[in-house]
């Protein structure tokens, strides 16, 4: 069983599993676990600007030999870019970082800021074909449906928190109009052992000869949401993309279905993130 891909609204495919490279320090290691990653088949890095290694990403994919259109580039912008000709001039930076003439998925990063404005420098972004797809992270409150409401191009992908202990059913509902889809961060609910050490995975692990959070990955992959844990342990990142030889069953997956209780492991209020998170401006 090869990779999957998830057709976006757009009709863009784009490669369902990949590596994140949120607090991957510095660009030299960033550049080495991406070279690892897309040497063992990964295709798909998540990013950001406030990340501070999208250089390290844009080196990586240069290095590897492999053609700039097998691999899909997301990365995002912080509300100190948001605004009309500011986010414009934000994204031709990006592509200088990322040395690219392209990025794939462009998101807004925070549920913050002049995210109206941002927005339709994105979408100008899109005909001029500096970003192939564009999209939203963290929109869980009401300015979720604000942004698409008004958007002439409604938003591909929506980032946020998602795991079997949160697996984001109302949200997803929000999203159908759209056909926005669910990528997850936390996907292994932030490494959290009681969610790993949860009896069905450890049963259905010693089923299929994999490990717990093999297991989980492969419940998001059949769920239909777009993942990429971080990781920068050789070992792992070659265990995490190895979920592709084998299929969770219907009844399996209604057992994983059933522990969702609500839980999230990042709870912070819209305005705690405006005031904890709207003061950092990251480098250029």
């Amino acid at each position: 069983m090869n990779q999957t891909y998830v057709t976006l609204n757009n009709k863009s495919n784009i490669p369902q599993f990949g590596i994140g490279v949120y607090m991957v320090e510095g660009d030299a290691n960033t550049k080495k676990v991406c070279l690892e990653a897309l040497a063992l088949g990964y295709r798909h890095i998540d990013t950001a600007h406030a990340y501070q290694n999208e250089r390290g990403v844009g080196a990586a994919v240069k290095e590897s030999g492999i053609p700039r259109e097998e691999i899909w580039i997301t990365s995002k912008l912080w509300p100190s870019e948001y605004g009309e000709e500011k986010t414009s001039q934000a994204i031709d930076k990006m592509l200088a970082r990322l040395d690219t003439d392209y990025i794939d998925l462009l998101l807004l990063h925070q549920q913050f800021g002049d995210y109206m404005g941002a927005w339709k420098d994105m979408e100008k972004a899109v005909a001029e074909g500096k970003v192939k797809a564009i999209g939203l992270s963290n929109f869980e409150s009401d300015r979720l449906e604000e942004v698409c409401k008004a958007a002439a191009i409604k938003p591909a992908v929506l980032q946020v928190e998602c795991h079997p202990y949160y697996q984001q059913n109302s949200l997803k509902k929000r999203l159908e109009p759209y056909g926005t889809v669910i990528e997850s961060w936390y996907p292994i609910g932030h490494g959290d052992t009681g969610l790993i050490n949860e009896s069905v995975f450890t049963e259905l692990a010693k089923k299929y000869g994999k490990t717990n959070v093999q297991i989980i990955l492969r419940w998001h992959i059949q769920e239909g949401n777009i993942v990429f844990p971080k990781s920068t342990n050789p070992q792992h990142l070659r265990e995490n993309i190895d979920i592709f030889d084998f299929e969770l069953t219907a009844e399996e997956m209604d057992k994983i279905r059933a522990l969702d209780k609500n839980v999230r492991f990042f709870n912070m209020s819209l305005e705690e993130q405006e005031k904890v998170l709207g003061g950092f401006i990251p480098a250029d």
